[in-house]
């Protein structure tokens, strides 16, 4: 997958099927659109290219009450686009000026004079432009003008997309990560870096990483502890717990903190990048009776999770 971060700098010598949106999750939903895009290309000798914008719209337009969580960051989105089978992606910046094309201008600077697409496979309700005025007819329209085909996916289609991903975020925040990765048809991911820690971890037997996420707008799961398997630098796929909360035990703070407990492991990962991908929760957070009672509970918590992770 080629990607290129304006449709300014894009080109293709080949004939484009095109998509938009933001495709979070990139789900089973968004790979049969992915799959209808790559049929219409085929038939035309072409190649299929999505168009998203980064930040999100809701970002830039909302900035103090977006209430927006997605599921990816846009580094895990383009990763699971090029597993996907998709040939190109266009991530397009968004700020006030593009908020502010009018339908016309958008079609004609984005689309027309930018990315050049043959056919445009689009959502019967999608809407675009300065105050969301330009809709599906509308577009219809400037692609006879432009010289692009606009091809619908019907409203069950879309909605079925929608609902999906309604689920999936609706489970994350429930903690019930194996229905999401179902959903997802993979383990839910989570990256950061890791920092220092107050260490307590270590004088107890299970020192831990503490995970940094770069994203205010990434989803977390539900507080709790869960088997995870955690991807370190070298490439290595370790067993791991993580547990994610206010530390109740040995701290007051209401500061929420996501620590991991890699098994078997004893390398070194201050400063570095971890990936995680979610399993299973084992037990919800809790306050225990001092130190003993938490070593106790993590004994318990790293023999489920061995058990979990070895089926």
């Amino acid at each position: 997958m080629e990607v290129y971060k304006s449709t300014n700098e894009f080109f293709s010598e080949d004939p484009i099927v095109l998509t938009i949106g933001t495709f979070d999750g990139v789900h089973a939903g968004h790979h049969a659109v992915i799959d209808v895009l790559r049929q219409k290309a085929k038939k035309i000798g072409g190649k299929s290219a999505l168009l998203t914008f980064h930040p999100h719209p809701r970002v830039i337009l909302h900035p103090d009450n977006h209430g927006l969580k997605l599921l990816n960051t846009m580094e895990e989105r383009m990763e699971l686009l090029e597993g996907a089978g998709l040939d190109f992606l266009i991530i397009e910046e968004f700020n006030l000026e593009l908020a502010r094309l009018t339908p016309l201008e958008y079609v004609k600077n984005l689309l027309a004079e930018g990315i050049k697409p043959s056919i445009v496979v689009i959502g019967d309700d999608h809407r675009f432009g300065r105050n969301r005025e330009g809709d599906f007819n509308a577009l219809s329209e400037m692609g006879k003008m432009f010289g692009f085909e606009v091809v619908a996916l019907g409203a069950e289609f879309i909605n079925d997309i929608r609902v999906s991903s309604t689920k999936i975020r609706h489970a994350i925040y429930d903690g019930d990560v194996v229905h999401a990765s179902e959903l997802l048809t993979r383990n839910f991911p989570l990256s950061g870096t890791v920092v220092e820690g107050q260490k307590l971890g270590r004088s107890i037997g299970y020192p831990t990483a503490n995970l940094k996420v770069e994203s205010d707008i990434k989803i977390i799961p539900k507080n709790g502890a869960y088997a995870v398997w955690a991807y370190t630098p070298d490439g290595g796929r370790h067993k791991a717990m993580l547990n994610i909360g206010e530390r109740p035990t040995v701290s007051n703070s209401k500061e929420l903190s996501i620590e991991v407990n890699i098994l078997d492991f004893n390398g070194d990962l201050y400063n570095k990048d971890l990936k995680i991908e979610f399993v299973k929760r084992i037990r919800e957070e809790r306050k225990f009776d001092g130190v003993d009672e938490l070593k106790s509970a993590l004994i318990k918590d790293e023999q489920y999770t061995r058990e979990i992770l070895c089926k």
